[in-house]
């Protein structure tokens, strides 16, 4: 896809990108003035006018409607996890499988999606955002199909797992195309904070569509609901998104392609099975060992091939690592937590699994709320800040949910108030995350930083998912207590550790963003970190407006705290 117009014309990861005929001095500054002012302005906190970037004469209305397309997709892949989750127990009972299988119809879809997001995102950087997109859409599509006919779990197993690989491809084109959409600024903001509102309707949406549908209608209507709603997508993406073409992103890499895939794969396998054959089993030590044994394979590779899966200068770069691995952090101690409420509600408090669904509600209302204001917060008070901010309301609210736990208590009293808490950090944990880690991505490289940032979002679910399960069911083991929540106690303070592991990061997060970036992925020189991709780091109304867009004093760290 064609780089969109609106994102000011010069270097970018250091080769020459022009734009809507605007012209590149020696420099790599920009020939336009107006991009410079518009850059100057972004870095003071200046919010862009309501109708977003505009790509090649775009309309702004057929752009609003792309980015409804594009939130929608994030809204059809979270709904669907948490409407199996509903489903499964109609699923047992109809198939006459045993709770091992069943495991394993939510397993197959979380190996695959985990280990193909990487390639998925390298694969549309290659050919093209909505040909990979609309193939992700067809492969879940009829996956889906399937799943609704299947007779025997082991062919709703592989239904399952073939929709992970329709869903890899589809979500990380999606948001590839969302940050092509959406080039810098506060318009990425705001299109990133309606991917995180989605993200936090689609949990509740698919509980309550979950168990509406299996009641009335049998859980293989779940399996249509995802046909009917993916065909819409695609019919809307024909008419909605730019054809485009190969985005400039040179050769394959098929040994690291494998050696990805699989390590990555078998990590997943390791890691979602670990719960059934604990940790010290031999599957599970066999497949961990071998999954980063390849994993370390592919590192050797890319380090000496022409035209790498994932160029080692771009894991170079030391905003989109640390990233990465505040949003794996993020999801370790926010995934976990779905889970952990629900199963207290239902378990302890002996709620419905659907009334239980439902007392996650308020939250994800609070998120739908927050996460469109996310881009005007890190304009008025720097994405630094933000993130810093957002990272202490999650470990508070974990901590306060933590303590509030009782045998005997209530929705009001136990859950109620501090999920209000966690509505407010999720968006901006994640809008800010997902901003650093994107920032530095070039046009041919924004389906590799979807991947990546996919990916590290992905294990860290799966990772916190394991660890913080083992946490609750080892604490609920040793309890004498009759309904005992030592358990769940147990496994939100770790929770809550990790988040304060990440507000440790996210500050210094914010001291490395000073100076020149590192190398681009060609191996050439790249100018700072534009205040026009990342909104600011540090207070606005404190950066210096004299200088170009790419003067380092406009977004120098305030901090004075050196470049790593």
């Amino acid at each position: 896809m064609p780089a969109p117009a609106g994102r000011p014309p010069g270097r970018i990861n250091g080769s020459r990108v022009p734009h809507g005929g605007a012209t590149d001095t020696a420099d790599g500054r920009s020939g336009d003035a107006g991009g410079r002012h518009r850059a100057v302005a972004e870095a003071a906190g200046a919010t862009e006018a309501a109708e977003p970037a505009q790509a090649g004469g775009r309309p702004a209305r057929r752009t609003k409607a792309a980015l409804a397309l594009l939130a929608s997709t994030q809204l059809l892949l979270i709904m669907d996890t948490a409407i199996i989750n509903v489903a499964l127990p109609s699923v047992g009972k109809d198939l006459g499988a045993d709770s091992a299988a069943l495991s394993w119809v939510a397993n197959a879809f979380l190996i695959t999606f985990g280990g193909l997001l990487l390639l998925a995102g390298r694969t549309a950087d290659l050919l093209g955002h909505r040909r990979s997109y609309l193939t992700g859409l067809g492969v879940l599509t009829g996956a889906s199909v399937v799943g609704a006919v299947a007779g025997t779990t082991e062919l709703l197993i592989a239904a399952r797992a073939v929709q992970g690989v329709g869903a890899a491809f589809a979500a990380a084109a999606a948001f590839a195309l969302l940050l092509n959409l959406f080039p810098h600024g506060a318009a990425r903001h705001q299109a990133l904070g309606a991917f995180a509102a989605m993200g936090g309707l689609g949990g509740v949406a698919g509980t309550v569509l979950g168990g509406v549908l299996t009641d009335a209608l049998g859980w293989r209507a779940t399996f249509w609901l995802n046909v009917g709603v993916a065909l819409l997508l695609a019919v809307a993406a024909l008419r909605l998104l730019d054809a485009g073409g190969r985005t400039g992103a040179r050769g394959f890499d098929p040994v690291g392609a494998c050696t990805a895939t699989a390590g990555l794969g078998l990590v997943a396998y390791a890691l979602v099975g670990a719960g059934e054959a604990g940790w010290t089993s031999a599957r599970t030590l066999a497949a961990g060992g071998a999954g980063l044994a390849l994993l370390g394979a592919f590192a050797l590779v890319e380090a000496k091939i022409a035209h790498p899966l994932v160029p080692p200068a771009v894991l170079r770069r030391p905003v989109l690592r640390r990233a990465n691995v505040l949003s794996a952090l993020a999801q370790m101690s926010l995934f976990p937590m779905f889970f952990l409420v629900s199963l207290y509600l239902q378990s302890v408090l002996g709620q419905s699994p659907l009334v239980g669904g439902l007392g996650l509600l308020p939250l994800s209302l609070v998120v739908v709320a927050v996460a469109p204001q996310a881009g005007a917060v890190i304009g008025r008070i720097g994405l630094g800040t933000t993130m810093t901010v957002g990272f202490a309301l999650l470990g508070v609210g974990l901590v306060w949910l933590a303590l509030a736990l009782r045998p005997d208590g209530t929705f009001f009293s136990t859950v109620f108030a501090p999920s209000l808490v966690l509505g407010v950090a999720l968006p901006l944990v994640m809008v800010t995350t997902n901003v650093a880690a994107t920032a530095d991505a070039a046009p041919e490289e924004t389906g590799l930083a979807s991947g990546l940032i996919n990916t590290s979002q992905q294990f860290g679910s799966v990772l916190g998912l394991a660890v913080l399960v083992a946490v609750a069911t080892a604490g609920t083991a040793g309890s004498d207590a009759p309904v005992p929540t030592s358990g769940f106690r147990n496994a939100l303070l770790v929770g809550a550790g990790i988040a304060a592991l990440a507000v440790l990061l996210a500050l210094r997060l914010r001291r490395s963003t000073a100076g020149p970036r590192p190398p681009g992925a060609d191996g050439t020189a790249a100018g700072p970190l534009s205040a026009t991709e990342t909104g600011a780091w540090t207070s606005p109304a404190r950066a210096p407006l004299a200088g170009p867009a790419t003067d380092p004093a406009v977004h120098q760290d305030r901090s004075g705290g050196a470049p790593e």
